[in-house]
């Protein structure tokens, strides 16, 4: 089997009018679809939902679930703010650095940009405390290509020692602009 693409990434949101209006105003995403039951087409359990999806570009769908009969939402305590997050690509340094401009014209907090080495990011929260990732690629396809040479020999050190492997050190000490 061969998967085509994701059809949909879904996440959890407070109120799904004032997600899709954040999105729409904030990433230009446009609103593609709402679906609300009053019972879970896989489980036939009653539980009222607002489903919807917003256009994420190039055939990608991010979706949201308004749960109005559940507890308040939450985060996993054990996992750190900054590992789950939803990173997006754009298409260049300019739109990342004048989205970043527009978000902190709302009030929204931002980092970044953050340098990668092979793409720069910035990051910050939508109105359901979701941490978002604005991604611009910068990478070689030298660095691309020296970064696969190496994955399966970090990830089996990573394996066995849960230590970060130093194949790849040229990412975050520049030794990668001395040598080219």
């Amino acid at each position: 089997m061969l998967i085509n693409k994701i059809h949909h990434v879904a996440y959890r949101c407070r109120d799904a009018k004032e997600t899709v209006e954040w999105y729409v105003k904030h990433l230009d995403m446009q609103f593609v679809l709402a679906i609300a039951e009053n019972e879970v087409p896989s489980t036939k359990a009653p539980d009222p939902y607002m489903h919807v999806f917003l256009d994420a570009g190039q055939g990608n769908i991010l979706a949201f679930f308004e749960l109005p009969t559940r507890p308040e939402m939450g985060r996993d305590p054990n996992t750190p703010a900054w590992v789950q997050h939803l990173a997006l690509e754009v298409d260049s340094m300019d739109t990342l650095l004048a989205t970043k401009a527009r978000l902190q014209a709302a009030g929204i907090d931002v980092i970044g940009p953050t340098d990668h080495t092979i793409f720069q990011s910035i990051y910050f929260f939508d109105p359901n405390g979701h941490r978002l990732e604005l991604a611009c690629n910068t990478a070689s396809p030298k660095m691309m290509q020296m970064l696969d040479e190496v994955k399966w020999g970090m990830l089996n050190e990573w394996a066995v020692t849960k230590k970060a492997p130093q194949h790849a050190r040229w990412m975050h000490d520049g030794s990668y602009k001395e040598q080219n």
